[in-house]
């Protein structure tokens, strides 16, 4: 049984495996530790996870119960391995703000039979290292729009190298939709990455387990380490119905690669097909 910990991570919660939930995870970049005492107070509060079953977290509204039903929820998963230098998680972070405040995404939110949509934002890199950065919101108008693109914006990093699992972020990103707070036409998760897994099983199982339960996984591929990386997304990473993936060529496109990719998950893009960013 997992357990979501507070703390260690500037209040964060992580999921940590039997065993770990009092230790403080200190990730470290190749040229030495990052990390502070600030962001090593333990908090006490923690929840338990059970197989694949997401429980209850406590920064949830129950208001949530009572929201209108949303065209689609997406988890967003952006890699912090290793190899995403500090550049480059700041050209990550603000992409996906950019990506939200602009016209195309806002008007595509908008177009939906529902008009919302919700959304989720966690970081991984290895195996058992995933932290929930932004919990599900709702975005329904432009201020929410604004708001959510902010705190993405602004979000910190939390995890600093740990090897390199896609398998790990597919299985994270299935929990947070198997207990989705509000009803939902389509089920999402689009990962972000420059690598292979190379710590913890292979992506198959988690990508099988996902694709049962009616989650559709899309891909952002970075190219900038590995050219072929968008091969590797397209046959191991990405699957269900209409699943594409929208490579990046560096980080520096990164912004347009995923204003394009959130236009088209938003839109319900039907026709498997890879695009360039």
């Amino acid at each position: 049984m997992y357990q979501w910990v507070m703390g260690c991570t500037g209040g964060n919660p992580v999921l940590l495996p039997p065993g770990e939930e009092n230790l403080c995870y200190r990730g470290s970049m190749p040229w030495g530790e990052i990390t502070s005492a600030a962001n090593c107070r333990r908090n006490r509060r923690s929840l338990l996870i059970g197989g694949a079953s997401l429980i209850a977290l406590p920064f949830l509204s129950p208001a949530w119960a009572q929201r209108r039903p949303v065209d689609l929820a997406l988890a967003l998963a952006a890699d912090c391995s290793g190899s995403v230098h500090v550049q480059h998680y700041i050209l990550q972070q603000r992409g996906y703000a950019e990506a939200f405040r602009s016209k195309e995404v806002r008007q595509a939110i908008r177009a939906g039979i529902h008009g919302a949509i919700a959304v989720a934002y966690y970081q991984w890199s290895g195996y058992r290292l995933q932290n929930l950065i932004l919990p599900w919101t709702v975005l329904a108008n432009d201020d929410d729009i604004m708001r959510f693109a902010t705190q993405m914006e602004n979000a910190e990093r939390t995890i600093f190298g740990g090897g390199t699992s896609p398998s790990g972020a597919i299985e994270f990103g299935h929990k947070l939709l198997s207990d989705l707070p509000v009803q939902a036409s389509r089920r999402v998760i689009d990962i972000s990455g420059d690598g292979r897994n190379n710590t913890g099983p292979p992506p198959a199982e988690a990508r099988k387990a996902a694709l049962d339960a009616g989650i559709v996984i899309n891909g952002l591929p970075i190219l900038h380490m590995e050219q072929d990386i968008d091969g590797y997304y397209e046959k191991f990473i990405i699957g269900g119905p209409g699943a594409f993936m929208v490579p990046a060529r560096d980080y520096e496109s990164f912004a347009a690669a995923v204003r394009r990719k959130l236009v088209l998950e938003i839109a319900d893009h039907k026709d498997p097909a890879i695009f360039e960013g």
